[in-house]
């Protein structure tokens, strides 16, 4: 299946979401014979079913499991994991399994100046990927580029390889279930920028996860860019297999050795892509370019300083980026100050990695936090936390694995449990009072709940979103 030809190719796309409605109407359009299979039959899905129908595409609801007779391709959606039995029949057959991804990278079409495709600047990671992803593109759009942010984030990545006005250069992010499925993948370069247990259940280890992980720096030209600060990351460039000549390029929030990027003086610094990178480095920016700049996000913006300075961005373009970059919401974003209390919005914080990433930012803190913890424990976060809590507001479905990790790593600090058996506006009103009351001026009171949030709302979005509304209602009260 190197250059397949797509006109008539039975083609089977598995899972009915956006990424695969998006390869399914690509596929049709190649001229392939689409059939997209999806174990559900929700309304919406019917919905979805019946405008792909309209348009000439085969759809099966309600069977993701049995292969369509005559398929000679599968192209699932990521979340799809290895083990269904869809992909077990495809194995037997000889079918190869792509994704999204992979067959994006596939129809790559090369650019008038300079006859080849638009290189990609690859990110991933347990935390972080998309704050990285967006400075990257940021950057690149301040050195003159044409460029998106891809991938999990902003523009599809099928859509942007195929875009009319083509891109000079894409800023993707890509998640392990991507890389996992995008086997002939080789970005210009990549970074890992950082690994923690996560989505175990879909890869079945650590291992396994950490491998998809590092299929990203297959292939990479210019620079392997890895965290200083979590070896697991340099391993995986020490077992890639890349391009002659291509380099191993570090971030951190130190002063930087050689080939490295780091912080000196207030200053993000760059001593790989300089002249005599032995004796001279470039200035970036300084800390206060980085919004917000805690510790975790300047080296998000030193990862994606590194992959633009691969590329060949000058050291003007980086600040100048990195100054007109704004996060995304519920990211460690200031919603209010209330009596000289600052409260924080981290709801994207759903997991204990990038919990433990929002705490290490401010002092003292009064901490919100639970959920659905998805398997997740919680004593290292809380001993690495313990001397910055001024107290935690416990909230959710397993606030008791908290509490307990509170007990024996914090038994000092006060703890409140509230909002229990309640959900949405509510609850989060009772949970913002509560932590006010623990507060005194000058502390934080973060929403970094190192959990899901589907047991009390719709997603993480809206815990945030009720957050910042019970803190305005604070505010007026």
């Amino acid at each position: 299946m190197t250059n397949p030809d797509w006109a008539a190719l039975p083609v089977t796309v598995a899972g009915l979401g956006v990424s695969g409605i998006s390869a399914a109407r690509v596929l049709h359009g190649l001229g392939a014979h689409v059939t997209v299979v999806d174990g559900g039959s929700s309304e919406g899905l019917k919905a979805r079913a019946a405008e792909l129908t309209a348009q000439g595409i085969t759809v099966r609801l309600g069977d993701g499991d049995s292969l369509p007779e005559g398929t000679r391709l599968i192209v699932t959606s990521p979340g799809w994991p290895p083990s269904s039995p869809l992909f077990a029949a495809a194995d037997a057959a000889g079918i190869e399994v792509w994704g999204d991804v992979e067959l994006a990278w596939r129809l790559r079409r090369p650019l008038p100046a300079t006859g080849e495709p638009a290189p990609w600047l690859a990110v991933t990671g347990t935390n972080g990927k998309t704050t990285t992803v967006q400075m990257l593109a940021s950057i690149l759009t301040a050195a003159g580029r044409r460029t998106a942010a891809v991938g999990n984030v902003g523009v599809s990545v099928l859509d942007a390889v195929l875009a009319d006005e083509p891109y000079d250069v894409l800023a993707v992010e890509l998640s392990s279930y991507q890389l996992h499925w995008a086997p002939s993948l080789r970005p210009y370069s990549a970074a890992v920028l950082n690994l923690a247990p996560d989505h175990l259940d879909w890869h079945g280890s650590m291992e396994a996860y950490a491998a998809d992980k590092g299929r990203i720096y297959e292939g990479n030209v210019v620079a392997c860019v890895y965290n200083l600060a979590d070896p697991a990351t340099e391993a995986l460039v020490r077992e890639a297999d890349v391009e002659e000549g291509c380099r191993a390029v570090g971030f951190g929030l130190g002063a930087p050795g050689l080939s490295n990027f780091g912080v000196v003086d207030g200053l993000l610094v760059d001593r790989a892509f300089v002249a005599d990178r032995a004796k001279s480095a470039a200035e970036l920016g300084s800390v206060e370019d980085v919004n917000p700049p805690a510790p975790h996000n300047i080296a998000n913006a030193l990862a994606a300083a590194a992959l633009a300075r691969a590329y060949g961005v000058d050291p003007k373009a980086v600040r100048e980026g990195l100054r007109a970059f704004r996060p995304d919401a519920h990211r460690i974003a200031e919603v209010g100050v209330v009596d000289g209390v600052t409260y924080i919005d981290d709801s994207k914080a759903t997991n204990t990695h990038a919990a433990a990433a929002s705490l290490a930012a401010y002092r003292p803190i009064v901490w919100i936090a639970g959920g659905l913890a998805k398997g997740a424990t919680f004593d290292d976060l809380v001993q690495g936390a313990a001397e910055r809590l001024r107290g935690a507001v416990l909230i959710g479905e397993d606030r008791a694995l908290v509490r307990e990790a509170l007990a024996r790593h914090a038994p000092d600090v006060p703890v409140i449990e509230a909002a229990e058996g309640q959900t949405g506006a509510v609850a989060m009103t009772e949970v913002v009072r509560a932590a006010a009351s623990l507060a005194q001026s000058g502390d934080t009171v973060l929403l970094a709940p190192a959990c899901a949030s589907m047991d009390m709302f719709t997603n993480y979005g809206e815990r945030g979103d009720l957050f910042a509304a019970a803190v305005r209602g604070l505010a007026g009260s």
